[in-house]
């Protein structure tokens, strides 16, 4: 009981660090800074329902896509693993990345729970390699587990959306840069160990 335990707060940890819904409720804050509470909620349960899905077809269907591609499970490690370290740097150094930024989409006729909230801000190329990551390396309790976790995450990163004015008020830009660059380390060492068991994968797979 106790591996799954720790399976369980390892995922949660690393979906929290590359979500980051204090940070993304800064975001999400200046998104909907012209619309009425109820207008809010429903941009912060369109986006969520979305991103949800979006991790659930990747999660289910991450072997399927290995297959199809023939992608390894190292060559992913590794891709995600430099995906995500860009990320965490980039939020190390109080900056955002081009991967996981509101930045992305400069139309603002786009239906913004779409893009930029649910793609890339909440389910960006980092979010999807840590999804397939998790749920490839095992059997349908991975996936379960996976999408459970994320389930959740999505539940406090709604919350967090709808409260998002008085959170920010409560923790200040100190508060925020602060815990922006903690999750920027997170996600750099969660990186940083995703590219060294590609390594060590490829390494098994293709020279021993």
């Amino acid at each position: 009981m106790s591996e799954i335990y720790q399976q369980l707060l390892a995922i949660f940890l690393g979906y929290f660090a590359i979500m980051n819904p204090i940070a993304n409720t800064a975001v999400f804050v200046g998104l909907t800074s012209d619309m009425n509470e109820k207008e809010k909620s429903n941009v912060a349960k369109r986006s969520l329902t979305i991103t949800f899905i979006i991790i659930v077809l990747f999660a289910a269907l991450g072997k399927t896509l290995f297959n199809f591609f023939g992608i390894s499970l190292p060559a992913l490690r590794i891709t995600g693993g430099v995906l995500v370290f860009l990320i965490g740097y980039h939020m190390l150094h109080g900056g955002g990345s081009t991967l996981h930024s509101s930045k992305a989409s400069d139309n603002d006729d786009d239906d913004i729970a779409i893009s930029p909230l649910a793609v890339p801000i909440l389910a960006g190329p980092g979010t999807i390699a840590t999804t397939m990551s998790y749920s490839a390396s095992g059997g349908w309790s991975h996936i379960i587990i996976t999408v459970s976790v994320f389930f959740i995450l999505c539940i406090i990163t709604y919350y967090s959306f709808i409260f998002g004015q008085k959170i920010l008020n409560f923790i200040g830009e100190n508060g925020l840069k602060i815990t922006t660059r903690l999750m920027g380390l997170i996600l750099a060492i969660i990186g940083t160990q995703m590219l060294i068991q590609g390594i060590v994968g490829a390494i098994k797979t293709y020279f021993l």
